[in-house]
């Protein structure tokens, strides 16, 4: 149930149709959930989630993006690149810390099966993959991600609503000492001036913050069901993924993907020491052909003058504010290796 069938609203301004990422015309998500017993109390709960921009080949038809990082202790591929060029030529890869590898080979090799001029008669390609460490609940040393499973994510990613909770990436993901993982949001913006409108959408990948760190009385409308203690967690992280229509360009997007920070803060995080706290925005409004032949490109953009701006920041800090929520709010009860079993958050 997402936070707002339990009659918690997170800001002032309309959500999609959604309320997900994918209300964002063409961006796809696809989830591969690993949950199996191990021998000797060993346990797998972890997966894969992919994030593609659009409907096309993204190395051919590449969109703006930006990264920030709030806080870098994070294990990623992808992102010096993507700040130098401005440009997204991949999926997004999320998947637990020792996935990393395999899931950027997997979207390689996804690639390279769609582009066979890749590495050939063209240059080579930039995967974009980030993590959190799941080894609370997901036996990680058994390196069970592969490429297979990060092949397989991409090639069922759907313009549907996303799944939430402990799917995909999230599956061993705790949040607040709650089950965390997957959630997603959305915001419609528009200005009384024109009449245009944007969207923009969040997807979270929370695996951060301690019990008594979280600020549940902002959302909670009962005095928390008591329940078992929390896994004493290490400092966490979160991978936050922006998507929006909006005509931005990476200096902008870079500037509304610090906004996340916010909505990340009003939660109850503190960006602690060992936290990854990474974010990556990227914007569909206008497709950069890999091989077109001009030496112009003509790129209409949001000034930053306009009050759309200004409300792509706000709604930036409230989808960052709601993924996390619909994160805790989706999630359900999981057991993982040595029996250690994580409860969902105690929402009304």
């Amino acid at each position: 149930m997402k936070i707002r069938a339990r009659g918690i609203q997170i800001g002032t301004l309309l959500t999609g149709k959604n309320n997900c990422i994918t209300d964002v015309a063409n961006v796809r998500v696809g989830h591969v959930t690993l949950d199996e017993p191990l021998e000797n109390e060993e346990h797998l709960a972890t997966g894969v989630t992919a994030i593609l921009p659009h409907l096309g080949n993204p190395f051919r038809e590449k969109v703006a993006a930006a990264s920030y990082v709030i806080n870098g202790f994070g294990k990623t591929t992808g992102l010096i690149q993507l700040d130098e060029l401005g440009v997204l030529e991949s999926p997004i890869m999320l998947t637990n810390t020792f996935g990393v590898p395999a899931a950027t080979e997997g979207a390689l090799r996804w690639l390279l099966d769609q582009t066979p001029e890749i590495g050939d008669t063209t240059g080579t390609v930039n995967i974009v993959t980030g993590e959190c460490n799941d080894s609370r609940l997901n036996s990680i040393r058994a390196l069970s991600i592969t490429p297979t499973h990060a092949g397989r994510a991409i090639e069922i990613a759907t313009t549907e609503p996303s799944d939430e909770g402990a799917v995909g990436a999230g599956k061993g993901m705790v949040c607040f000492g709650y089950k965390g993982g997957i959630g997603t949001s959305s915001r419609v913006v528009h200005s009384e001036m024109s009449t245009e409108s944007f969207t923009i959408g969040c997807l979270v990948l929370s695996n951060f913050g301690k019990r008594e760190e979280f600020a549940s009385d902002r959302y909670m409308k009962i005095e928390p069901i008591i329940q078992p203690d929390a896994p004493k967690p290490a400092d966490g992280s979160i991978m936050i993924v922006l998507a929006t229509d909006a005509p931005i360009d990476s200096r902008q997007l870079k500037r509304i993907a610090k906004r996340s920070g916010i909505g990340l803060a009003r939660t109850g995080s503190h960006y602690s020491n060992g936290s990854g706290d990474i974010v990556i925005a990227f914007s569909t409004a206008h497709k950069f052909l890999h091989d077109r032949p001009d030496a112009i490109e003509n790129v209409q953009l949001l000034r930053d003058s306009h009050p759309i701006m200004n409300q792509l920041f706000q709604a930036a800090a409230e989808v960052t504010e709601e993924a996390i929520l619909n994160s805790l709010s989706q999630a359900v009860e999981t057991t993982g290796r040595n029996g250690l079993t994580v409860h969902p958050a105690p929402f009304s």
